[in-house]
Parts: C-alpha cells; sequence; structure tokens
C-alpha cells in the first residue's frame, strides 16, 4: 500500500456498501450486517475477504444467484441442534443470524451447534469470532463449497476441495485469540488477485495440472490446484482437515457434493460453547490467560520480534485504523467505484491521500 493512499473511516465505508446493497435489492437489515462485517474483515487486515468481495456479492445481486428477501428455512431444531436450509441468502447475514441464536441459547444448553446449507459465500471467518469472545464463549466456524473444487487431496492431482477455512475464537485475560486458518496453504481469493496483477506467490504454493509444484497463479486456470497445508512434505494434515471440514459442514448438514449443487455458495458449520456449563467461566479464563502469558513471554527465534496469539495483529490493525482511517487496495476502490456508477450511489469521501 502507498504511503499517500488514500483514508476512510469505517462507518463512510459502511454506509457507502449499505447503499450499494440495498440499490442492488438486498433486505435493508440483511445489507447492514454484510457491510458491517466486510469493513471488519478489512480492519482485522483480512483484506481479500473485505470490500473486495462487494463486487462479485453485487453481480450475484444481478444475476439472481443471491436471494435477497426473506429468512432460512429450519429443518432441523432439538434446541441444542439446528439445521437451516438457507435458501442462497447472504451468508454473512446467515452466520450473522445462527451466531445470535447460539449464543441466546448457549446458557441454556451449555453447547449450541447450527448447521446450514444452501448459503450463499459467508465472507471472513475472522470477523465474526469477537462477538462471541465478548460473552465469554468458545466459538468454532467452519465452512466449505460443495459446488467448487480448487485443493486436491493429498498425492494427488484433481481437485476435490475448496481451501475449507476453520476458525476459532476464545475469551482470555484480555484480548481473545482469533484464529483463522484453511486446509489449503492459500486461498482462491488471494490467487485471483496476483493473477489480475500480474504477480507470483514468493514460494511454490500451488501444483500444476501435471503435479509439479508452481508459484505461477494462472496454473489454476490450466487445471491446477492449491496445495493443502503442509505442502508436499506434510500436506496429509491439510488434506485431513479438509476431510474434517466437509464431513461438519456437508455430511452434518445432509447436502454437498453428492447432490452436485451449482452456484458459488456455503455449507457451514458453527458451534458455541459455553464455558459455564463445563469447567467454569473464571477456570477457563484462568488456564487461557496463562496460556497466552507464556505465548506472549516466549523468546523468539533469530528474526522475529516478539510472539504473537492469533488475532493480535489483526486487533492492533482494527484499533490503529480506527483512529487513523484504513486503507484499501486500489483494485477494489476502483471496483466499487464502478458499481457505484451502475447503481447511482455516492461515493464516500476519503479523510485523506489522493
Amino acid at each position: 500500500m502507498k504511503d499517500d493512499a488514500p483514508m476512510w473511516a469505517a462507518d463512510a465505508l459502511q454506509g457507502f456498501a449499505i447503499r450499494l446493497f440495498s440499490a442492488a435489492g438486498m433486505d435493508s437489515a440483511m445489507a447492514t450486517t454484510v457491510a458491517e462485517l466486510l469493513v471488519e474483515a478489512d480492519l482485522l487486515g483480512h483484506d481479500t475477504h473485505g470490500l473486495a468481495l462487494a463486487p462479485r456479492y453485487l453481480e450475484e445481486l444481478a444475476n439472481g444467484s443471491m436471494t435477497t428477501h426473506g429468512a432460512a428455512e429450519t429443518l432441523h431444531d432439538t434446541g441444542a441442534c439446528v439445521t437451516w436450509d438457507g435458501r442462497r441468502l447472504p451468508g454473512i447475514w446467515l452466520v450473522s443470524q445462527a451466531l445470535d441464536l447460539a449464543l441466546d441459547r448457549a446458557p441454556t444448553h451449555g453447547c449450541v451447534t447450527v448447521v446450514i446449507r444452501n448459503s450463499h459465500h459467508i465472507g471472513c471467518l475472522a470477523a465474526y469470532l469477537a462477538r462471541a469472545a465478548e460473552r465469554g464463549c468458545v466459538m468454532i466456524l467452519a465452512c466449505s463449497d460443495p459446488s467448487q473444487a480448487s485443493v486436491a487431496p493429498f498425492g494427488g492431482t484433481q481437485a476435490v476441495f475448496t481451501p475449507n477455512p476453520m476458525a476459532m475464537g476464545f475469551p482470555t485475560g484480555g484480548d481473545p485469540v482469533l484464529i483463522d486458518t484453511s486446509a489449503s496453504i492459500t486461498t482462491n481469493n488471494m490467487a485471483a488477485r496476483l493473477a489480475r496483477e500480474g504477480r507470483r506467490y514468493t514460494s511454490p504454493v500451488l501444483l500444476s495440472a501435471d503435479g509439479e509444484v508452481s508459484d505461477d497463479p494462472s496454473v489454476l486456470k490450466a487445471g491446477g490446484t492449491l496445495l493443502p497445508a503442509g505442502g508436499l512434505d506434510h500436506g496429509q494434515k491439510g488434506y485431513g482437515w479438509a476431510l474434517m471440514v466437509e464431513a461438519l459442514t456437508q455430511g452434518l448438514s445432509g447436502f454437498g457434493r453428492a447432490d452436485r449443487p451449482s452456484g458459488w455458495g456455503a455449507s457451514v458449520f458453527l458451534q458455541i460453547l459455553d464455558p459455564a456449563a463445563f469447567g467454569g467461566q473464571p477456570a477457563f479464563v484462568r488456564q487461557t490467560e496463562a496460556l497466552a502469558q507464556r505465548c506472549r513471554a516466549n523468546t523468539p527465534r533469530p528474526g522475529v520480534d516478539r510472539v504473537r496469539l492469533p488475532g493480535q495483529a489483526g486487533l492492533m490493525r482494527k484499533r490503529l485504523a480506527e483512529q487513523r482511517g484504513l486503507a484499501l487496495c486500489p483494485a477494489v476502490m476502483n471496483g466499487l467505484e464502478a458499481w457505484a456508477g451502475k447503481l447511482h450511489v455516492l461515493l464516500p469521501k476519503p479523510l485523506s491521500g489522493t
């Protein structure tokens, strides 16, 4: 990012995104939730899953692939276990609704799980985690897309899985731990960004169609795949993780690859655990804070300034951006400007920059 890049107030970007989604026909409550969580992703530094997704969402709205109104259909509900058909509603809104439901029920059931099938894309998993941690709860979130495939099983060359991210957040005595990672080394969105910019990865994280390692994102268009986490040496780890995520998301929801669905979307697993139902909230925080302190106090290896906890850097970025403004990649704002023109939505004014 250039030093003179424009800086934007987070609330101005949220308002702009709300107007865009509303003008495209999305229900106002849904538009607000989607806009807020996309900007939250940018604030945390997950900029491939923030407002960079908005043009793609707007395309899905324009072609009718994303539902704009209504609610999920409840297929099963035991109180602690819930299954929804998302009816291709905005995935970010669906997950937010599922999170609200699970947090409300957690004091009664101790552990509440919601699985969602036929959802649209759910954005950045890390953006949801702090809400649960602020309520003193542990949150586990995973998703897969049964209509897409870009990751081959370990030892293979033909794509079977999506990157299949899984996230977990939990409270400590200070900032929460926010873990967001995937079963592949890189993601489709990052590969697409690098390909558009004519850039390569700094290390080989892909396989060509004939099984040769590559750092060139363009190999994906020629039948290549993303390497599983662990790469050629230990990719069985990412492979196992991908299988786990698909079992939790598609298996438990009862809808997935076996049904050969079409259209960009998601199958979702969301679980909230209330420590009060187990060893107790104070005992949980006592353990997690001790662990966090030991990690932060760990002697860093050469070339590392200090040991950080997952989510720590993102929360620091967010606090700084809330004070000084948020910088977006130029390509992101260019895409948003094009849609603002189509939908007759006024652009927000930057705080600074040219």
